[in-house]
């Protein structure tokens, strides 16, 4: 659903340059306040900016929500990222990189851009799920990655036309769940990527190719079994070569 008209965003000339420019602004604030550790202030802000979701009737705000649901999750995970990067320059990076979203990869509304803007939402919220909310009650944990991949699966399957978007959604997201909770009393970390971000990532990613590209008349036989066989490849390294007597690696 599209919040905001197309004639808001004009597509050449000085009014593109001027809407790119406003754009950008955001994550140059967001960036200064990270800077100046008003991390708060900063969510505030990524809130605000928001506020075309509840300018329509109260009926409406529901779709709203569900359509903005990936930008916002991005967006607050820049920020949970910046707050634990240690220098500026990272900080910096994560502000570039949320400005690129916001630029390039968000106003793309072709399959591949909402296949990627799915992808991309699911795992920076969950890297930043367990990186800034690790330590919380497993039942939380759970239910936040439950929300993060019902959202996303969402977004992905708004490009397609799936009568059963919804029951795919709910179906993945009660998978994430439940590997969440799972490998959530063994909560493992490579650097800072946690084990289950890692794996639903993985097999989120290989599921979203294999609909992709079945949606798309280009899935043949053996590239189906090549993305299987891959997926399953890597899920069992990770399983099988973690250290599972510690709980950080």
């Amino acid at each position: 659903m599209r919040l905001i008209p197309s004639r808001l965003k004009p597509a050449i000339g000085f009014s593109h340059f001027v809407h790119i420019a406003l754009t950008a602004l955001l994550p140059a604030a967001i960036f200064i306040l990270a800077r100046i550790q008003f991390y708060q202030l900063a969510l505030a802000l990524i809130l605000v900016s928001k506020w075309r979701i509840f300018s329509v009737r109260p009926r409406y705000w529901p779709a709203n929500i569900r359509a903005n649901a990936v930008d916002i999750m991005v967006g607050i995970s820049a920020i949970v990222f910046m707050s634990y990067s240690g220098t500026a320059s990272w900080q910096l990076v994560w502000a570039i990189a949320y400005g690129c979203w916001l630029i390039f990869l968000k106003p793309n509304n072709s399959i591949l851009g909402v296949s990627l803007q799915s992808i991309v939402g699911q795992t920076a919220a969950l890297m930043a799920l367990f990186l800034g909310w690790g330590s919380m009650s497993l039942l939380i944990i759970v239910l936040s990655s439950w929300i993060i991949c019902y959202f996303a699966s969402r977004h992905f399957f708004t490009s397609f036309d799936e009568s059963y978007s919804s029951l795919y959604a709910l179906t993945w997201s009660y998978f994430a769940a439940a590997v969440t909770w799972v490998l959530g009393h063994w909560l493992l970390f490579y650097s800072v990527i946690a084990q289950p971000t890692l794996l639903l990532t993985i097999i989120g990613f290989g599921l979203a190719s294999l609909y992709y590209l079945e949606q798309t008349d280009r899935l043949s036989l053996l590239l189906r079994r090549q993305i299987v066989i891959m997926m399953i490849a890597i899920v069992v390294i990770v399983l099988v070569f973690s250290d599972w007597t510690s709980k950080i690696i």
